[in-house]
């Protein structure tokens, strides 16, 4: 009954917000921009190629998944996923989509060095993630192993340092997308900037993430600082 009704829950509202703000968002631009064509006719896949081949990257694959803005880029095997509607498209937000996931492709070819230390720490945050709130819920709900809500807490720290990584690797994906879709005539310079709202609304998903890893840090030293008063 205490965790249920934990006064604490108050410093996620901001985040709570935000991250509806930021689905809402997201989904109404690439929405809206899904159904502008953009001048040229380029494809999400064509956008890939052309940028990849400008960059001197040979040894990216580009596959069509399944799902909805589902698209990624797999460093390990180097493999560039995008999803149907955007690999397919020849929308704004299909070439946006796709130039943004050939920014990390770039930025693996360039050793940039957050999407490296990104990379590295993926495997710790993967063991934290799953572990910490398993010690954080048995140290809420028994007093007498506070304890391991405190060893739960250095845990979670470690997923709200992959957040905030995150946010330069995504920022720095996008800003390159803009330059090379403008500079390769992929897009005029007003579909630049249609193609920078898109990565904007979907920047605000991964600000919206840091900010409730960090809020929910936050609240958690919080209740683990009360228990020790």
């Amino acid at each position: 009954m205490y965790y249920r009704y934990d006064p604490t829950y108050i410093i996620l509202i901001p985040a709570i917000i935000l991250t509806l703000y930021a689905q809402f968002k997201v989904s109404s631009t690439t929405n809206k921009y899904f159904r502008v064509r953009t001048q040229r006719g380029y494809t999400g896949e064509q956008t890939a190629r052309e940028i990849l081949t400008a960059n001197g990257i040979y040894d990216v694959r580009i596959e069509m998944i399944g799902g909805t803005l589902s698209d990624h880029y797999d460093p390990r095997s180097r493999v560039l996923r995008l999803s149907q509607d955007v690999y397919r498209g020849t929308s704004i937000t299909s070439v946006a989509v796709a130039a943004h996931e050939c920014g990390h492709a770039i930025q693996h070819a360039r050793g940039y060095a957050p999407l490296t230390i990104r990379g590295a720490i993926v495997p710790v945050v993967n063991f934290a993630s799953n572990a910490s709130w398993i010690l954080i819920m048995v140290g809420l709900f028994m007093s007498s192993f506070n304890f391991l809500l405190k060893i739960g807490i250095l845990l979670f720290a470690a997923t709200v340092v992959f957040q905030l990584v995150t946010l330069p690797v995504e920022f720095n994906a996008s800003s390159r997308a803009l330059a090379q879709i403008e500079s390769l005539g992929i897009v005029s310079h007003d579909e630049r900037r249609e193609s920078k709202k898109v990565l904007k609304a979907a920047a605000l998903t991964y600000v919206a993430a840091a900010a409730t890893a960090v809020l929910q840090l936050l609240r958690l030293i919080t209740i683990a600082n009360r228990r020790d008063d």
